[in-house]
């Protein structure tokens, strides 16, 4: 099994992977497939189902459904043309895609939140179609936005236990489906899982564009918790929630060197840092998907940790923690998911959580048992985690949600590296128990805000 390192790890905008990042790569597809077509299209209307449906509103999938269909991309998305791109939609009723002639949208009419109709594939489901001037419908596409920025039609879902990696089923060194087999390599060929996941990298892409790749990466997420860090003020969405994470780390700079300071204040450190990057993702700002946008915080949080408060840490060793995180994540979307509306939360927290461990464990010197057990330890513990956010925001709880799996993360690393990797449960148990979870979970905790705290507590 191939997962890559980049596939994981993508540049991402706010504040959903799976309901913003994915709707907007699935309306460039669409895109795609009618300059393919023999005909003109006159008109587009999209149709979402599902959980895309219950927080769309919440998580802005209409707004990056549209810009997807104007041609903007997570990757290059400049937010003051976005914004100017979306008042001259609404207010000439049409879209005017790179390409293609002008179609005809009225965002008030044309995109429809159908509450009542899930597609059978996935909760994430939405429908284009292209019509013509008499506004019947000439060509139409489904697409499954399936978590972490991954979009499949219907076709692609069916194939998905054979076709869930990126560049398709082609053979690498180190084929590991399971954390067994993953173990089992490492112990025959000698390496760590960071060696066995770059050699397999390097099928695909050269040494130099692999550690470019890795750098962008890092940067990415850096620049995104210093933003988050420096940034006031109040996010979107209605519920008023003001941005933390500035006031948390003045106060946190000012008591450095004092002599009275608490231990667990390195605790609040790490918080602040995930809070920093997740108050940007509520914001609609640029991300990494770490696995997903929910969880985006978590594990920059943890290397901001290991870099700035661990002695002897080093950007030298980065890419071995990315790698060795990126195994980890491949191996549970792979077998599980790391979607909150398949699984809940543990598949978005839970999964950055263990991902982030594992990442700890192999640059503090972990064996690669050690750091599967690192691993093991934090995914175990965000088992039955739900995904309830408070009006459909990414907001309350998933801000503050990240700074606990990311002392989670740091906690399970150390267990794990006090121990020699001897221990009770195998990280594939445990991912096989998040996958049963998820598939026994109530729909209402499933990324849809119709239970847990999106229902206990007041939306405004």
């Amino acid at each position: 099994m191939f997962l890559s390192v980049f596939d994981l790890f993508k540049v991402s905008v706010g504040p959903s992977s799976s309901h913003t990042m994915g709707p907007m790569i699935a309306a460039a597809r669409f895109l795609d497939s009618l300059r393919a077509q023999p005909f003109a299209a006159h008109g587009v209307r999209v149709s979402l189902h599902g959980s895309l449906a219950f927080t769309g509103k919440g998580h802005a999938t209409d707004r990056a459904t549209i810009l997807g269909l104007q041609g903007f991309t997570p990757e290059r998305m400049d937010q003051d043309r976005a914004e100017a791109a979306l008042a001259t939609i609404r207010a000439e009723r049409r879209l005017t895609p790179p390409d293609l002639q002008p179609l005809a949208f009225d965002p008030d009419a044309d995109l429809r939140f159908d509450y009542d109709t899930p597609l059978p594939g996935h909760t994430n489901g939405m429908t284009i179609a292209a019509t013509d001037a008499q506004g019947d419908v000439i060509f139409h596409r489904i697409y499954y936005s399936i978590g972490g920025g991954f979009v499949m039609t219907p076709e692609e879902l069916e194939k998905r236990g054979d076709q869930d990696r990126s560049d398709a089923a082609s053979a690498v060194p180190f084929p590991f489906a399971t954390a067994a087999e993953m173990l089992r390599m490492a112990a025959t060929s000698g390496k760590s899982i960071a060696r066995m996941k770059e050699e397999n990298e390097l099928c695909f892409r050269s040494r130099t564009d692999l550690a470019e790749g890795l750098d962008r990466i890092w940067a990415t997420m850096s620049d995104c918790l210093d933003r988050g860090l420096a940034t006031e003020g109040t996010l979107p969405g209605g519920l008023n929630v003001r941005r933390r994470a500035p006031g948390i780390h003045r106060a946190l700079l000012d008591e450095r060197g004092m002599n009275m300071t608490a231990p667990h204040v390195v605790n609040d450190w790490m918080s602040t840092y995930a809070m920093a990057v997740n108050e940007e993702n509520a914001a609609g700002g640029q991300v990494v998907t770490a696995p997903t946008n929910g969880a985006a915080g978590t594990l920059p949080a943890v290397v901001k940790y290991w870099l700035d408060h661990v002695p002897g840490a080093s950007l030298r060793l980065l890419p071995d923690f990315l790698l060795t995180a990126a195994a980890v994540g491949g191996l549970i979307k792979h077998n599980a998911s790391i979607s909150g509306a398949e699984c809940g939360c543990q598949a978005e927290v839970g999964s950055a959580s263990a991902m982030a461990a594992a990442g700890l464990a192999a640059v503090l010197g972990g064996t690669p048992t050690q750091v599967e057990n690192a691993a093991e330890i934090a995914l175990e513990h965000h088992l039955g985690m739900t995904c309830d956010p408070v009006r459909g925001l990414v907001q309350v709880p998933c801000i503050e949600r990240n700074g606990l799996g990311a002392i989670k993360a740091v906690s399970a690393a150390s267990l794990a590296l006090r121990g020699d990797g001897d221990h009770i449960v195998p990280l594939d148990a445990a991912i096989e128990t998040m996958r049963q979870t998820g598939r026994d979970m109530s729909e209402k905790y499933k990324e849809t805000s119709l239970g847990g705290l999106a229902v206990n507590v007041p939306n405004c």
